[in-house]
């Protein structure tokens, strides 16, 4: 009887201890299928986060960039000009078109005070062309012995003739605008060559949405997207001494590269110079290595022995 009491108890007791075990772990899956439930809705809250972010980012410089080129104009692309590279020279024919471009289009509007004729004498003209032109524009000069002004031909020391004689006048002969001297333009400008290009060459109507006032025009080149010059370069508006077709694109390169000598005339004699020496301190630094390694190899390999006794 003891005997089966004993084993009742210890029956019983197996089961509570095996229905306490089922419950801990019964409580321990459903702890672990609510922490999973946290964990994955933790998870896509982050996820959802992340994305609402970077939509914000992707937004705010989307904005910024719209609001970039309202203000600084839209970017110019990279175009392949033949002078940029560390041993190329300008093209001295491109620059004689180009300041035929600037002579027949530009000067009507814009001054070039720091450039000079004689500064044209071997670079695009001989020196008897230069002074041809230079004696067809009468220059201001004196005062003579009367004390008065006088006009005289033009020479080789003058500077290219300015359309207007101060800023006054050129104002109020273009609405208000200043058309800016031309000398420097190149390097005044961010992108300058490129810039200048497509510039000349990217007037085209207002998009949708954008109004311009009566006497500006739509270039998303410039700053602001409004310019006071009009579209000055026209397929045959100028005509070149060598015979090349003077479309609109062919005229904007070449009066792009005339600038750019204008704003950099020393470029090539820079690079020249930079060429010689460069390959000066190659010559150097190949005799200095060879004497290093060779002539005085002997004396630091020598092994010297002082003799301290006799």
């Amino acid at each position: 009887m003891q005997t089966s009491r004993g084993a009742l108890l210890r029956a019983l007791r197996s089961s509570l201890t095996a229905a306490q075990a089922g419950t801990n772990a019964g409580a321990s899956k459903a702890l672990s299928t609510a922490a999973g439930a946290e964990a994955g809705t933790s998870r896509a809250s982050w996820l959802a986060g992340m994305a609402g972010t970077l939509a914000g980012l992707a937004g705010c410089s989307w904005v910024a960039a719209a609001d970039h080129e309202g203000e600084h104009g839209l970017s110019s692309v990279a175009w392949p000009w033949s002078h940029e590279g560390m041993t190329e020279s300008y093209d001295h024919a491109a620059i004689r078109r180009g300041f035929q471009v600037y002579q027949q289009v530009c000067a009507a509007c814009h001054s070039m005070e720091y450039i000079h004729y004689r500064d044209l004498v071997g670079v695009c003209y001989t020196e008897e062309e230069a002074k041809a032109m230079a004696a067809e524009v009468e220059v201001v000069d004196g005062p003579n012995d009367e004390g008065e002004m006088f006009e005289r031909p033009g020479r080789l020391s003058d500077p290219l003739p300015r359309p207007y004689d101060n800023e006054q006048a050129a104002r109020y002969a273009n609405g208000g605008a200043y058309p800016p001297d031309l000398s420097l333009m190149t390097n005044a400008r961010p992108n300058g060559q490129n810039y200048l290009f497509s510039l000349l060459l990217g007037y085209k109507e207002p998009p949708a949405g954008v109004s311009v006032r009566e006497g500006l025009y739509y270039n998303p080149y410039f700053p602001g997207g409004a310019i006071a010059m009009p579209r000055m370069l026209a397929d045959g508006g100028v005509e070149y001494d060598d015979g090349t077709p003077s479309n609109s694109s062919q005229q904007a390169k070449d009066v792009t590269t005339f600038l750019a000598w204008a704003a950099s005339p020393e470029q090539d004699e820079r690079k020249l110079m930079g060429i010689k020496a460069m390959t000066l301190i190659a010559i150097m630094w190949t005799y200095a290595i060879y004497q290093k390694r060779l002539r005085w190899s002997t004396l630091k390999s020598r092994k010297v022995i002082v003799d301290v006794i006799n």
